[in-house]
């Protein structure tokens, strides 16, 4: 589709043929004068106190677009830092508006609430022909401060196309409020088709975990596990019964499962000597385990699921202490980052 600003002059605003001071003559008696002063100062308080609140509420308006695009089969790439998390975001939902943008006036303000110069332009397409079927930002770099290029991994699908991935190039830059911090995003540009980021092949990282075994019905942590996962998924008993004091954990709602069946686990660090499974664990043990699940569901049979889960020993038996965050890779320093409350 063609792009092309708008060049057509605004109409000419006549003004009053007599010299224009800024003030008003009025014939108003004294007592008159002073309660519309009063009147007067009022609404200015008013309008001081309101100003703030309808400011904010007309920006988050126009920021929050329509839909929110799911997730692109493109594997993302880490940004470089948290701050690139928020423009990421805005580039993958501006790029949706973009691709379905054309003559329709709904589709424009749409855009326009990412790209303010939208309203600007005409536009040869109808828009609306294609759409984004999933986006997702898979490359972040920091040109300056507050401004980013994303690179966005888009599958745009149309009615006699199944759907093909395009990448697009987009400049983000940083709204700063008064106080200097982001505020918001605002694109700077149309979004810039790119050929496809490359770099090596990743490889999957080497975990701090022991060799994997299949579980043994006579092991308490493997008790404790499966029983816990079974309230966790499938909704089959409480989730609360299997938990360290501290922990909060809410079970998944609606139930994703009918039935879950532990495959594999594996320790961190050495663990348990053989045969020690079935002894009674001494109060504040920690044992830490990647654990491989299969569930099974009305519309999926057997998928493979893994876990990384610590456990902590209280009153002769194994209770879950968090579900951690991420399994421990090799080459870090093995601190736990965990999952130990959640909202329902």
């Amino acid at each position: 589709m063609k792009w092309r600003h708008n060049t057509a002059q605004a109409p000419t605003v006549e003004g009053s043929a007599g010299p224009d001071t800024g003030w008003a003559t009025t014939s108003l008696s004294t007592g008159a004068m002073a309660n519309w002063t009063a009147v007067m100062r009022w609404s200015a308080w008013g309008l001081l106190l309101t100003g703030p609140l309808l400011g904010g509420w007309a920006l988050a308006s126009a920021a929050r677009p329509a839909a929110v695009p799911t997730q692109a089969e493109a594997p993302r790439i880490q940004p470089t830092s948290s701050d690139a998390v928020a423009p990421a975001g805005f580039a993958e939902l501006y790029v949706a508006a973009y691709v379905k943008a054309g003559q329709r006036d709904a589709a424009v303000q749409e855009l326009a609430a990412f790209y303010p110069a939208a309203r600007s332009m005409s536009w040869s397409a109808e828009g609306g022909a294609e759409r984004t079927e999933s986006a997702s930002a898979v490359q972040v770099r920091q040109i300056s401060a507050g401004y980013w290029s994303v690179t966005v991994a888009a599958r745009i699908t149309s009615k006699d196309d199944a759907g093909q991935l395009h990448y697009f190039q987009v400049p983000v830059r940083s709204t700063a409020s008064t106080k200097g911090t982001a505020s918001g995003w605002v694109a700077a540009a149309l979004p810039a088709e790119v050929a496809a980021p490359t770099g090596d092949a990743a490889k999957a990282p080497e975990l701090s975990y022991g060799s994997g075994h299949a579980p043994l019905a006579s092991d308490p942590a493997v008790q404790t596990i499966q029983g816990f996962l079974a309230a966790y998924l499938t909704g089959q008993g409480d989730v609360e019964r299997y938990l360290s004091p501290g922990t909060t954990l809410h079970p998944v709602r609606p139930a994703p499962y009918a039935a879950v069946t532990l495959t594999q686990i594996a320790d961190h660090g050495p663990g348990p000597a053989e045969g020690a499974e079935a002894q009674t664990p001494p109060d504040g043990v920690q044992r830490r385990l990647l654990v491989d699940v299969e569930g099974d569901s009305r519309k999926a049979t057997g998928r493979p699921m893994t876990y990384a889960i610590e456990l902590r020993a209280r009153g002769g038996r194994w209770e879950i202490a968090a579900l951690e965050a991420a399994p421990a890779l090799a080459t870090s320093d093995n601190s736990s980052h965990s999952q130990k409350g959640q909202g329902s």
